[in-house]
């Protein structure tokens, strides 16, 4: 990963799949404990997200080796996801889906956990899911969108396609998550 900026409050690091990005959250701290900024609209313009928060989602999970995903909402709900680990640690997934990009149903994955201070910022056009690393895991979600039924999409996490490297075997999912159907041949992506 590639350094692209820093503020006072984020490193901005690449990734290889375009528009998707990885901040190191800056923590100021004393005898008192620690402050970090966990969202500046400031510093996201600059990378695409223009709007503000719509909606923050807290997951809670308590078995390692658990899988949460693949989802995304297809236009006009397409959203961008800030995802953080707020404790424990996850393997976190985002797999691009845009029609049109270079990087197509290639995936990116990243250690998100409580202790490397790190949040994951999804685009548009990807589809998102993690494996708990350890039990008693918390993530926080920023959408730039409401949640929107109609307009939900998921691949399955053992989609042959994409071939994503869980490094645990799965212990739990749901039945929602298991059952989304594998991409099919004439799958074109999404237009975002």
């Amino acid at each position: 990963m590639m350094k692209l900026s820093a503020s006072g409050r984020f490193e901005i690091l690449s990734t290889p799949l375009d528009s998707l990005h990885l901040l190191q959250r800056k923590v100021m701290g004393d005898q008192r404990g620690y402050f970090q900024r966990m969202f500046c609209a400031t510093d996201l313009a600059g990378l695409g997200w223009y709007e503000p928060i719509a909606q923050v989602n807290h997951t809670y999970t308590s078995v390692k080796g658990s899988i949460r995903g693949m989802h995304l909402q297809l236009p006009p709900s397409a959203e961008m996801k800030l995802i953080t680990c707020m404790k424990g640690e996850v393997w976190d997934v985002a797999v691009d889906l845009r029609a049109d990009s270079a990087t197509f149903l290639q995936w990116h994955a990243v250690l998100l956990s409580q202790a490397n201070q790190r949040s994951y910022l999804i685009p548009a056009g990807f589809a998102h899911g993690f494996q708990t690393l350890s039990d008693e895991v918390e993530m926080l979600y920023c959408h730039s969108k409401p949640y929107v039924p109609a307009d939900e999409m998921g691949l399955n996490p053992f989609d042959a396609r994409l071939a994503i490297e869980w490094p645990l075997g799965a212990t739990e999912m749901s039945d929602k998550d298991r059952d989304w159907p594998m991409l099919s041949k004439e799958f074109q992506g999404v237009i975002v």
